[in-house]
């Protein structure tokens, strides 16, 4: 991907279609001043070269029936870079992981999961914590609510 250089306008494009993807060109061409071609290379430009990495819907999961959020720490007997690797490439093949994250220090691992139930939770537990050798701990954090939930990212000079 071609690395470019950004300008506050692209920065204020980015937040406005972080807030909301399915703002027009026209009405972001409205809202920062500049004309509809310039806002539309623009954004193109910005998802061609990698700042934005996808559109999405993000669906309102109280409407949905009800479902298992659970932060789970994971650390394992060996870090060496394969160990980790391949516990990685495992866990985000996982459709139940939303997010996955190597921290340190601590676990190695730091996942978000969501599942239909507590049947669901031990069916994810057993394939990618009981039956991997190399899973020293696990301890999991079950959601009894969701205080908040974005995923937007602060970009500076803009907040």
């Amino acid at each position: 991907m071609k690395e470019i250089n950004i300008d506050e306008t692209d920065l204020r494009l980015l937040d406005a279609l972080q807030r909301d993807a399915s703002l027009s060109n026209q009405s972001l061409a409205e809202r920062f001043n500049i004309s509809p071609p310039t806002c539309l290379r623009r954004v193109r430009r910005l998802r061609e070269s990698g700042w934005i990495e996808s559109e999405v819907a993000i669906l309102d999961a109280g409407r949905i029936a009800p479902l298992l959020t659970a932060i789970v720490e994971v650390s394992l007997d060996r870090q060496d870079a394969s160990a980790l690797d391949a516990f990685e490439q495992r866990a985000v093949a996982e459709d139940a992981v939303q997010q996955c994250y190597r921290v340190s220090p601590g676990p190695d691992f730091v996942l978000m999961v969501t599942v239909g139930d507590m049947p669901g939770y031990h069916a994810l537990a057993q394939r990618l914590f009981t039956n991997d050798a190399n899973v020293r701990n696990v301890k999991a954090f079950f959601s009894v609510k969701r205080a908040k939930f974005s995923p937007r990212v602060p970009l500076p000079g803009l907040d």
